[in-house]
């Protein structure tokens, strides 16, 4: 009779845990979708407001035209900014640290133009104005980070080896976008925005962030996407995805064709 009865418990435990299972995948399943299918809506117009923003960068030419995009931004609606790049890639970093700098030198310019040269010079002593141009530079460096992610795999590593560093990049993209959880993805093409992308595709789905991807396809890819872009845009990842050649958009009709930017 014992035997009969806890036969029946484990029996209903077992039912109950696939129950379960099957209620989780099933909800998780029906998320993901709708969390695609609102990938490809046009985006909702929201308040004025900045919003925080990871802006990944690439080697050689993917920060080249990245930084050519942050040109034409407004900047105080894309603020505090993260720059990212892989851990070998201290040039990229470097070249956004001179952007960020240029931009700090040129607000410092239009506040001396103004002290100096505006309506009310004699309101403002030089010991003012220092401490003006002091804070203002720091609230824009303040909005400011510079970060490094490791990359899944280098050139030339082998595949078998590779299955290791992308774990790991894996794991450290987790603990990045746990730690500054953006508003705003803006990428176009290296390697090193996919576990990102990834990352933030999947806090859509259990809620913990809804990030807006915009992805920039390389304007070197004429004729067929990247990689990553191909990955992003077939498995829906990024809210806006943009070519800057129109044979690209016929190709991919959920891109959206703006041109060359560089």
């Amino acid at each position: 009779m014992e035997k009969g009865n806890g036969c029946c418990f484990f029996t209903m435990t077992l039912n109950a845990t696939i129950l379960l299972v099957v209620s989780i995948t099933t909800f998780v399943l029906i998320r993901a979708l709708y969390v695609m299918y609102q990938c490809g809506k046009p985006l909702r117009k929201t308040a004025l407001q900045s919003v925080s923003t990871l802006i990944v960068l690439g080697s050689g030419g993917h920060t080249a035209e990245m930084l050519n995009l942050l040109s034409m931004l407004q900047k105080d609606k894309f603020k505090p900014r993260f720059y990212i790049a892989a851990a070998t890639d201290n040039m990229s970093l470097q070249k956004a640290h001179l952007i960020e700098k240029s931009l700090v030198d040129t607000m410092d310019g239009r506040i001396v133009k103004r002290i100096f040269f505006g309506s009310i010079p004699a309101l403002l002593s030089s010991d003012v104005s220092g401490d003006l141009l002091s804070q203002t530079g720091g609230n824009v460096l303040e909005s400011v980070q510079f970060m490094q992610i490791y990359r899944s795999r280098e050139v030339g590593q082998s595949y078998i080896t590779s299955v290791g560093t992308t774990l790991i990049a894996i794991a450290h993209a987790l603990w990045i976008m746990i730690k500054i959880r953006p508003q705003v993805i803006l990428c176009n093409g290296p390697g090193t925005c996919l576990p990102l992308c990834v990352i933030a595709f999947l806090f859509k789905v259990v809620g913990i962030r809804w990030s807006s991807t915009f992805y920039v396809e390389s304007i070197a890819r004429v004729r067929r996407l990247s990689l990553s872009g191909l990955l992003l845009y077939k498995l829906r990842m990024a809210d806006q995805f943009f070519v800057q050649w129109p044979q690209l958009q016929k190709k991919y009709p959920r891109a959206h064709y703006v041109g060359c930017l560089m």
